[in-house]
């Protein structure tokens, strides 16, 4: 049997040639060493330990599983179970998202099918995509708006209408047969989009869409939308013209002006004479800075930037608002036309850079702004001006500490009054586990908006957790916050002993490290994991 990675490699080589067709690829199936690979692979990932639809989880990896499996796959008996359907609440705290949950065994094929896909597909997918791929995350596409979106006049919000849900499966298996010839691996992909899912003891057939909670669903989504990625870098081709804007033309006329001043300058040879020029000078720079280097309104430069997380996208316009009208319309006949999928018209908003954006949960736009700073050659500048600025919001702090029933609120006057509360949720838990729910609860707000421009500003949310823990242990011991702040506190900080098993006392303390900006992030698969809360209902004394 061959080593699995050497097949991989080998499909990843043979896809740098766009032309090459992939025939024998569902042989690949009935190698144990894949599927042992596949295992190790998805054993370790949260919620693989539970169970399916069969009643069975991925704890144990039996030979004969195994067996009964490949010979099922050769003979092509296999048939992916149903997946059993359970609601989750998405991170905004507001809405809930209906994931299936696969059987053991159909988690291990598509994790083979998702190796080989990814395999195949990866060396070919744009760089403005940065849903589900490796070394990729929402930091990267982040990253990438606030690095090539300086100075653009509009923004495009994308927003598909359910796009996992309507996924045509049609569309999706032509597109695949582009590059894979091999029939039987095309079925197996088919039987998983059709496989269903069971709701309340339900089947349900699924006849669009990719089985949400699925091994195989991003991959899937990447390829599908791999389409639209590859329309939208030729119609940047087609948009973009222009090398440099034109120079503003009051900065041509400083420009003139010192040149003047400094041939003047040059024929001077008394120090008194010299004074008039150096003044002129030093008032043409000062009086230049607020103004536009170059023209604003300058029609012969149009530049177009692009980039999209899964389903989500946004778009940078540099030109008029009558070009981002058509951008979207064309992106709109684009979808419906190839891809069968529908731009919601509602959602799908035009907004000028001066005024926020939203997307992957920041609030973006282009800031204006005259502060002044030096720069590599001692010239005054505002480096500031007309770059990207990434916002946490308020309001996501404010509905994270509300979902998290660490706070309640009401408006007097017009102004919302913030009051933290105690949670019930954590009373009966020890005061160990009290301490790490707080703790990962605002590691995990820090980790996702760390390269937010204005970071600090979980100072606050840091606040509102700190005297919830506060009154949720006070409320524990039936106490006053004062007498728990008295207990725990040391050095200023609010800490937590605990004994090991082997009798060695250590101490925790709250979050004490500050909020500093992570100005230049690093691939983190992790910065959207949601914070897991340990709570229980009670205990026994």
């Amino acid at each position: 049997m061959r080593n699995p990675q050497k097949v991989l490699n080998s499909l990843t080589e043979h896809s740098k040639v766009s032309s090459y067709k992939f025939e024998r690829l569902y042989r690949i199936l009935f190698n144990e060493e894949m599927l042992y690979d596949a295992y190790q692979r998805i054993y370790a990932k949260p919620g693989n330990m539970t169970a399916g639809p069969d009643g069975q989880t991925i704890g144990r990896l039996a030979l004969s599983r195994i067996e009964k499996l490949i010979e099922s796959l050769r003979n092509e008996m296999y048939q992916p179970q149903p997946s059993r359907r359970e609601y989750i609440r998405k991170k905004s705290g507001h809405k809930m998202c209906p994931p299936g949950i696969p059987a053991f065994s159909d988690k291990l094929v598509q994790e083979i099918v998702r190796m080989v896909l990814e395999a195949i597909y990866e060396g070919s997918f744009n760089y403005c995509s940065h849903g589900f791929r490796p070394n990729r995350s929402c930091h990267t596409a982040l990253a990438q708006v606030q690095k090539s979106f300086n100075a653009t006049k509009w923004f495009i919000e994308g927003d598909i209408k359910g796009f996992f849900g309507n996924i045509n499966h049609d569309v999706l298996i032509k597109t695949l047969k582009e590059r894979i010839t091999d029939e039987r691996f095309i079925r197996l992909i088919r039987k998983f989009l059709n496989a269903g899912y069971i709701e309340d003891w339900t089947f349900h057939k699924t006849y669009s869409g990719t089985p949400q909670g699925g091994i195989l669903s991003p991959i899937l989504a990447n390829i599908y939308l791999n389409k639209l990625d590859i329309f939208m870098k030729g119609y940047i081709g087609k948009f973009d013209k222009g090398t440099k804007k034109k120079p503003h033309r009051v900065t041509s006329d400083f420009a003139h002006a010192r040149k003047q001043n400094m041939r003047k300058l040059k024929k001077v040879n008394d120090e008194n004479q010299g004074a008039e020029p150096i003044r002129r000078i030093k008032e043409d720079v000062k009086n230049r800075i607020p103004v536009p280097g170059t023209d604003q309104m300058d029609d012969s430069f149009k530049r177009l930037k692009y980039v999209r997380y899964a389903d989500e996208f946004l778009i940078g316009i540099t030109g008029s608002k009558e070009d981002a009208k058509v951008i979207k319309e064309d992106i709109k006949i684009f979808l419906k036309d190839q891809l069968a999928l529908e731009l919601s018209d509602e959602k799908t908003l035009i907004t000028h850079t001066g005024h926020p954006a939203k997307f992957l949960g920041y609030e973006i736009y282009v800031r204006k702004s005259n502060l002044k700073r030096r720069d590599k050659t001692g010239r005054l500048s505002r480096s500031y001006n007309q770059k990207v600025y990434m916002k946490l919001s308020t309001e996501i702090i404010r509905n994270k500490l509300l979902s998290y029933g660490a706070m309640r609120f009401k408006t007097i006057d017009g102004r919302e009054h913030w009051k933290p509360t105690c949670r019930s949720i954590l009373l009966f838990n020890d005061d160990l586990e009290i301490l790490d729910s707080y703790n990962i609860e605002i590691q995990g707000l820090y980790n996702y908006y760390s390269i937010a421009n204005n970071c600090s500003e979980l100072n606050r949310f840091c606040y509102i957790m700190k005297f919830s823990m506060l009154k949720t242990f006070a409320g524990k011991y039936r106490t006053l916050k004062t007498n728990i702040t008295r207990k725990y506190q040391l050095n200023g900080v609010f800490t937590v002993k605990y004994q090991l098993k082997t009798g060695e006392v250590k101490s925790r303390h709250f979050w004490n490290t500050g909020f500093k900006r992570k100005a230049d992030p690093v691939f983190n698969p992790n910065v959207d994991a949601l914070p897991k809360t340990i709570s229980t209902s009670g205990r026994q004394a």
